[in-house]
């Protein structure tokens, strides 16, 4: 474990920590906040943490590049930043970023294994949550029969919440086995809200790729997970007359595939408008050039943010609740309508979920 760490600490720490200091004044361009926000709420090679009179301090992540026939490439993303007042980034080995996408210059193919903007959050955030619950775990081992503390006694309502109001009610009797998918699944979701709300973080959440690969496992948990109950309801639904039957079949199996990509699209979205919005209200600020629009930017910007807050542990359990819902449809026996499930103090909780 320690040395896993220390193996992710020194690929996140080999980018240059650099400061691009100004030269010869550049010409001031008009300022372009739709320019400004899609910068900010997408991936990069580079990570931009803030700008001085002085220059943009910036760390220059790795670049991991495959060319067929000339192999791999590596070196710092610096060397394809452009120079002071130059709109255009540098060449270097045959190539260069073109918005963001790693090209050749000659044209021929390149496969881009670089360590991104994203890339190094989504390190740093898993390094995050493994430190955190291995905390919380050694806390359950060490207070075995007694009531929980520090760090354990916060997460534990989380944990029971998850397990009795989502696992349990949504999946029935089987709820168990998807429990460490369903805690991992919110866990992740919520630190990287919340993550991304910091200044100069990276808008994971709000990248389609992360939403899309957490849909995907959905998909597949869910369809590893279904019994034959489930598949007779896709094919033969009952209540429905058998004439309907060539319509209901494609529309039901169309269903199980949009169902989760829902998920997708509802995370990316929800996150992706927050950014959009907390940064279009600070752009107020460089689009009047005035002070007096400065105080009710910032204003309605902080109470987004704020709003964001809530935003970020309702998507987290949105996405696990519908994640439980979809694998309890899965899952479901005829006799699951009977199961009763029960609390801390054996009292009857909820009903198993009906299809």
């Amino acid at each position: 474990m320690k040395r896993l760490l220390a193996v992710l600490f020194c690929i996140l720490t080999l980018p240059v920590f650099a400061s691009e200091h100004a030269g010869i004044p550049a010409k001031e361009e008009a300022f372009n906040p739709g320019e400004m926000i899609l910068h900010h709420i997408g991936d990069s090679h580079e990570w931009h943490w803030f700008s001085t009179d002085n220059g943009h301090f910036t760390s220059y992540l790795p670049i991991i590049a495959y060319r067929p026939g000339k192999g791999v490439s590596t070196f710092s993303s610096e060397k394809l930043a452009p120079k002071h007042g130059e709109a255009e980034g540098a060449e270097y080995d045959g190539l260069k970023l073109h918005h963001e996408k790693l090209v050749t210059t000659d044209g021929s193919p390149v496969y881009d294994f670089s360590i991104t903007k994203n890339v190094a959050a989504l390190l740093g955030s898993s390094i995050l949550l493994l430190v955190v619950f291995t905390i919380v775990a050694k806390g359950y081992k060490t207070n075995h029969g007694r009531a929980p503390k520090g760090i354990q006694s916060f997460f534990e309502v989380l944990i029971v919440f998850i397990r009795d109001e989502v696992a349990k009610k949504s999946i029935g009797p089987k709820y168990e086995r998807y429990m460490p998918y369903l805690l991992t699944v919110f866990f992740f979701i919520w630190f990287n809200n919340l993550l991304g709300l910091t200044p100069g973080a990276a808008n994971l959440t709000g990248n389609i790729a992360i939403t899309l690969t957490m849909a995907v496992l959905t998909l597949i948990i869910t369809l590893a997970s279904s019994n034959k109950n489930y598949w007779a309801h896709i094919f033969a639904t009952p209540g429905v007359p058998v004439a309907l039957l060539p319509i209901m079949i494609p529309v039901e199996l169309i269903g199980i595939v949009v169902k989760p990509f829902s998920l997708m699209i509802r995370l990316f979205a929800n996150i992706t408008a927050g950014h959009i919005v907390i940064l279009s209200f600070i752009s107020l600020i460089f689009i009047f050039r005035s002070a007096a629009v400065a105080p009710i930017s910032l204003a309605f910007g902080l109470f987004i943010n704020v709003l964001e807050l809530l935003v970020s542990i309702l998507q987290a359990y949105i996405f696990t609740l519908l994640t439980a819902m979809y694998i309890g449809g899965a899952v479901e026996e005829h006799h699951d309508a009977d199961y009763q499930m029960g609390g801390g103090d054996g009292a009857d909780v909820a009903h198993a979920p009906h299809h």
